[in-house]
């Protein structure tokens, strides 16, 4: 007997992480993971590109200081493309003063480092289609 959509099984909501640490990758795909979503690591933006191709993330969280192409270049660049400009970004940084550049380039929040993880998963939480 086939399932109403009101009770199907819901997938998992897909975030990509993009940052060349990789305790920082590790550490948040974790968290993620242990609160119910799916997570594609990317060390480099080239690797991210790739997999927002290929995979779909309904989330991005990029590093804004990143080797290749930083964060910024990566977020103007999925911008500009029709394809992937409607996915939610959440810039990751520590730098001071990353608001303004975060808004005006359409990402939906930034998290500065050191991540509060709780924090880090509500902020997901609310981007984050379910």
């Amino acid at each position: 007997m086939p399932l109403d959509e009101a009770n199907a099984p819901r997938s998992r909501p897909k975030i990509l992480v993009m940052d060349d640490d990789h305790v920082m990758r590790e550490l948040l795909k974790l968290h993620l993971c242990n609160n119910g979503y799916q997570v594609l690591v990317a060390e480099d933006a080239v690797v991210a590109g790739h997999l927002v191709v290929e995979k779909r993330p309904d989330l991005i969280i990029a590093d804004v200081e990143m080797p290749y192409m930083n964060g910024y270049e990566f977020v103007a660049a999925l911008k500009n493309d029709p394809t992937t400009k409607d996915i939610p970004v959440i810039f990751l940084t520590t730098e001071e003063h990353v608001a303004d550049r975060a808004k005006k380039l359409g990402a939906v929040a930034y998290f500065n480092k050191p991540v509060v993880a709780d924090r880090l998963i509500e902020l997901v939480a609310l981007f984050a289609a379910r």
